[in-house]
């Protein structure tokens, strides 16, 4: 739940990086809010889903940074299994153009 209220409080950051960990802790919670809401309350998932639109947006761009990639990348969502082989790749390691490597740091 931390790396879901961490990707909801910078929702707005599209530089640096997330890790593998941070990108699909937030997916999979935010899948499951969305097939939540959308059995139970058909008008509340909706809002749901515009509210976490940037920072799904944002989380992914910051994602393909870790792995070296510019977040033009994340355009590549129309053809969904490029985008998906290229979130399950590990970062690069050490800092890259996009800052430092999110696994190097000690919580």
């Amino acid at each position: 739940m931390r790396w879901y209220l961490d990707v909801l409080k910078n929702y707005s950051v599209f530089d640096g990086r997330a890790g593998r960990e941070e990108y699909w802790q937030f997916t999979l919670i935010n899948i499951i809010i969305s097939i939540a809401l959308y059995a139970t309350l058909n008008d509340l998932w909706a809002v749901y889903t515009v509210a976490v639109l940037i920072p799904t947006i944002a989380v992914s761009i910051r994602r393909l940074h870790d792995i070296g990639r510019s977040g033009w990348w994340v355009l590549s969502a129309i053809v969904p299994v490029v985008l998906l082989f290229m979130m399950m790749l590990d970062g690069k390691t050490g800092p890259n153009q996009y800052g430092f490597n999110p696994k190097d740091v000690i919580a």
